[in-house]
């Protein structure tokens, strides 16, 4: 077995952590929890491990390192997984990381041309399949406008409007679904704050708006929470008078 020089090793840790950021790219662009600098320290040490392995000139180390690389990134992925009610979240960024550290030992077994290609499929998979993965989603809706609008309330004690308002703010900030316009206003005795949101999105609102009701429903300020579809002709209305 041919000894791994000191330019095959930078050679094949910098193809992986290069890959690894590659992929990362994509994630800190998605403004995901596991971005540019998670996904090339995992392909990083995805790469030093097996080379480690392949340095000490054992011909069996390198597979049963890559093994265990598994197994260790399995528990990494499990950490970024998320559940909110029914609601599952986290599970492609965990994916997305057993694939950096594929890419990693793919790399650190000097196999640099498939390392890229693995990074650039991962890439690929990323931008590719989300807008078919939406139009599936979407396919139940026959209608051809598919935007709902909602009405949602909270009451919360004044003490907690702050953290309240920039929380709702917070989980309405994504592309679904999405605020549209805030409305404040405080009580006469100065204990409570209503706040009303008008939301947009795709869809049905069931979902999405029961798992925002469960979420804001664990805050301690939080004292009344509802929903309802809102007017469309009300809507326009309040629009013209508006503008």
């Amino acid at each position: 077995m041919q000894a791994l020089t000191t330019f095959d090793f930078a050679l094949r840790l910098g193809t992986g952590v290069g890959c690894g950021a590659l992929i990362g790219v994509e994630r800190q662009w998605r403004a995901r929890m596991a971005g540019l600098r998670t996904n090339a320290l995992v392909a990083a040490g995805a790469t030093l491990f097996v080379l480690y392995s392949e340095a000490m000139a054992d011909p069996t180390s390198p597979t049963r390192v890559a093994s265990y690389v598994v197994s260790g990134v399995g528990f990494l992925g499990g950490g970024v997984i998320m559940r909110e009610g029914a609601s599952i979240s986290g599970l492609n960024t965990a994916a997305t990381l057993w694939c950096s550290a594929a890419v990693g030992v793919l790399a650190a077994s000097g196999r640099l041309a498939l390392a890229l290609l693995g990074a650039l499929t991962v890439i690929g998979v990323h931008l590719t399949l989300r807008p078919t993965s939406r139009l599936i989603d979407r396919a139940p809706q026959a209608s051809a406008d598919t935007t709902t609008r909602v009405t949602f309330h909270v009451t919360c004690e004044r003490r907690a409007e702050a953290h309240v308002r920039a929380l709702l703010i917070q989980l309405l900030s994504s592309a679904d679904p999405r605020l549209a316009g805030l409305r404040i206003r405080r009580g006469e005795g100065g204990g409570t704050t209503a706040l009303e949101a008008a939301v947009t999105l795709d869809g049905a609102p069931g979902a999405d708006m029961e798992q925002l009701v469960t979420r804001l429903s664990l805050e301690p300020g939080v004292r009344d929470l509802h929903w309802h579809l809102t007017d469309q002709g009300d809507q326009a209305g309040a629009e013209r008078a508006a503008a």
